[in-house]
């Protein structure tokens, strides 16, 4: 049963709900919330490829079988690709750089590919720095080229380099040697660069790089990793490291972060993304980076990015991950591994629920709300036709409220609905039983979730909906 009801009186949906204290705690707690959307005045396209996922190098090696995870024939990782709406796929991590480990062959590039084109992403491929061959690098660089161009997004050279290289100096020196070697005429002058690929802490990297290379080098864009909550080994106390992440003063963290290099970013005319990212790096915080509240925080995540120019978000995934010169279990993994496809995790609803409602270019919109309500409004307008209103409420534990909104969709639209993203009990330490639209995204990569539809406004043309605490929604105007 769905548990969002929005024509129902408040008594109605405490029943439906079920009268359990928490319940009845969020049924008492409510703020009223003003939305007003203008349509007619939308701003920048979100970019179609924004949703992305970053993997370890290690990955693209064949196992012991002689099995590759990234292979056309690996249909179940394919499908769990395109339910998610993922659209960039990034190789890299520690291991890109690990001189313990082979390089990919052609034949493991070859089965790459082979996945990206089935699977509709582009490719962000990293050549190895540390410890790394010019020679070798510009030899899979030409091999790239010549057979994968269209499906290959840019070449990373080098994975955190700050990691290895203390100055940024002799770093951007060996970046251009390399660089220069391999967009030869004789090899792959057409090629372009992403980076620079720094661990967070290192932003001002990606300033100088863009400052440096932003008005005549051959960059397709600026590459920034970003891990907001920190260490995972310091993140102790989960229900703290929960709270930590859901806080409305993470958009102050990210706003200080952003101004160290996209300005001067944004001067050159240059796109910029986030091609590792996710909540606490060391392969992330049990009980915090696999929980709901990872959901709500990377949905969010996601949409302040966008609102501020990123042209996407790789998370880093997998079911392991290098963590410096060790490999751990993936706590905030976006699925994992099962002998029937793909388990997906509370992360994974995010990335689903924001390709279903970032199609087309921004749309300004005005809130009216209490100043502490934890609650952020995004929206989208495509063709013209369509308006996706994404509506994230961040209260939760004891004493959050659900917000009673009233929105104003800016245009008349023939049809409304709705899709809500809701954990049992909206308790944001839960694991399981996530549902978009009333289903769980299933192993295989099906998912049943059903629309919802929206009751016929008020005479004013203002929508009334009712948000519980700790969940989101897409709502979805359309001309027919």
């Amino acid at each position: 049963m769905q548990l969002l009801s929005l024509h129902r009186s408040l008594r109605d949906f405490c029943a439906v709900a079920g009268l359990v204290l928490a319940t009845q705690i969020f049924c008492r707690a409510q703020s009223a919330v003003e939305v007003q959307l203008s349509p007619a005045v939308p701003g920048a396209m979100v970019a179609p490829d924004f949703v992305g996922l970053s993997f370890e190098m290690q990955r693209v090696l064949a196992d012991t079988n002689g099995f590759h995870f990234f292979s056309p024939t690996n249909r179940a990782l394919i499908a769990t690709f395109q339910t998610l709406g993922v659209k960039s796929l990034r190789v890299g991590g520690n291991t890109a750089d690990r001189p313990t480990l082979p390089t990919p062959s052609t034949d493991d590039v070859d089965n790459l590919f082979g996945f990206a084109r089935a699977a509709g992403v582009k490719v962000i491929f990293t050549l190895r720095l540390r410890e790394g061959s010019r020679d070798a690098a510009t030899q899979m660089a030409n091999y790239i080229t010549r057979h994968y161009a269209p499906l290959l997004a840019a070449f990373t050279i080098g994975n955190e380099p700050n990691v290895f290289s203390k100055e940024f100096a002799p770093y951007l020196a060996e970046w251009k040697r390399y660089a220069a070697q391999i967009t030869a005429p004789t090899n792959s002058p057409a090629a372009r660069f992403c980076g620079p690929s720094t661990s967070p802490g290192h932003e001002t990297w990606s300033r100088d790089f863009a400052n440096d290379l932003g008005g005549n080098g051959p960059l397709a864009f600026i590459a920034q990793h970003d891990y907001p909550g920190g260490d995972a080994r310091r993140a102790t106390n989960a229900a703290v490291a929960r709270d930590k992440l859901l806080a409305a003063a993470m958009a102050d963290h990210y706003a200080k972060f952003a101004a160290h290099f996209v300005p001067a970013v944004l001067a050159y005319r240059l796109p910029y993304r986030l091609e590792e990212a996710n909540s606490f790096y060391d392969g992330g915080a049990p009980d915090v980076s696999d929980t709901f509240a990872a959901a709500l925080w990377a949905l969010n995540y996601q949409w302040w990015w966008a609102a501020h120019g990123a042209s996407g978000i790789n998370f880093h995934t997998g079911d392991k991950v290098a963590a410096r010169d060790e490999n751990k279990p993936c706590r905030y993994a976006v699925f994992w591994t099962t002998p029937d496809g793909f388990n997906i995790h509370p992360l994974g609803y995010a990335l689903k629920l924001f390709s279903l409602g970032s199609q087309g270019r921004l749309v300004p919109a005005t809130v009216t709300k209490p100043d502490d309500l934890n609650m952020a409004v995004y929206a989208t307008v495509g063709g013209g036709r369509e308006l996706n209103v994404t509506l994230i409420n961040q209260e939760h534990g004891p004493g959050a409220r659900a917000a009673e909104i009233t929105l104003s969709p800016g245009l008349a639209f023939a049809k409304a609905e709705i899709l809500q993203l809701a954990a049992p009990e909206w308790d944001v330490a839960t694991k399981t039983g996530i549902t978009l639209g009333g289903a769980e995204i299933l192993n295989d990569a099906t998912w049943d979730g059903q629309w919802a539809p929206l009751p016929a406004p008020a005479r004013d043309g203002k929508f009334s909906l009712h948000l519980p605490p700790a969940s989101a929604a897409l709502v979805r105007f359309s001309v027919n």
